[in-house]
């Protein structure tokens, strides 16, 4: 039987070690150099995730929500393996393209053109996959007189554009939006939402971090608030995003 599960997370929890160090000015740190007195460092842990337990389906559309620093990006880091979890189990089940932070994976001294082999090889796709697909990556970034630019002289909405069109025009089975959706003008996001909702009627599992409760409803048939460094609430969009408005 085939499995019908995208993602199976098991007890996953991840923190972070963050060190101090004591001393407290220029002066006493020249001090400090030149006699070899030096004091250790500090180490403050900080947990983010704790005993995550959720599985969710082939063809979900999961909105997450949360306030900041709630771990919602943590999580996707961890769905894309940037991050490893300190303890529990991630089982993936496809293909995953994660559209995370503001020109991940593009070189500033490439062109526009170039960044699109680029971030795709890095995404794991062949050059032939590619340039059977660049003419529409191209036009939905809307970048034509841009594309040969250096991207170093992007705007952040440019950037965006770039991005989304890349990771939305290559094959994949998971797909995690990380509020990227937040830079850029209304009418390029209306037209995101609306590629996003066309991937997911592919049966595309989809997992959209974001703070518009409106998002939620139109979009996704479940949602999962993320508080105290855990789960608060799993279940209907409506319900997801009355659970997120009691948090403010």
């Amino acid at each position: 039987m085939k499995n019908m599960n995208a993602i199976v997370v098991s007890n996953v929890s991840k923190s972070f070690l963050y060190s101090e160090n004591r001393t407290s000015s220029i002066k006493t740190l020249l001090i400090n150099l030149l006699t070899f007195n030096f004091k250790a460092k500090s180490s403050e842990k900080k947990v983010v995730l704790k005993n995550l337990t959720f599985t969710i389906k082939k063809g979900d559309f999961v909105g997450i929500m949360g306030r900041n620093g709630a771990g919602k990006s943590t999580f996707l880091k961890i769905l894309s393996k940037i991050y490893k979890p300190n303890s529990g189990s991630v089982t993936i089940n496809g293909k995953v393209v994660p559209l995370l932070e503001l020109g991940a994976g593009f070189s500033p001294d490439l062109s526009g053109y170039e960044n699109i082999f680029l971030n795709a090889s890095i995404l794991g796709f062949a050059k032939k996959d590619i340039e059977e697909k660049i003419s529409r990556i191209v036009e939905f970034s809307e970048l034509h007189e841009h594309i040969y630019r250096p991207v170093k002289n992007y705007s952040s909405g440019m950037l965006v554009r770039l991005a989304f069109a890349i990771a939305s025009h290559v094959e994949a089975d998971i797909l995690l939006f990380d509020e990227i959706l937040a830079v850029g003008d209304v009418g390029f996001q209306k037209k995101c939402l609306n590629k996003i909702e066309e991937l997911s009627k592919l049966n595309k599992t989809i997992i959209l971090v974001t703070h518009s409760p409106n998002q939620i409803q139109q979009f996704c048939n479940r949602c999962i608030v993320f508080d105290d460094h855990g789960v608060l609430y799993d279940g209907s969009a409506q319900g997801g995003t009355d659970c997120y408005n009691t948090l403010f």
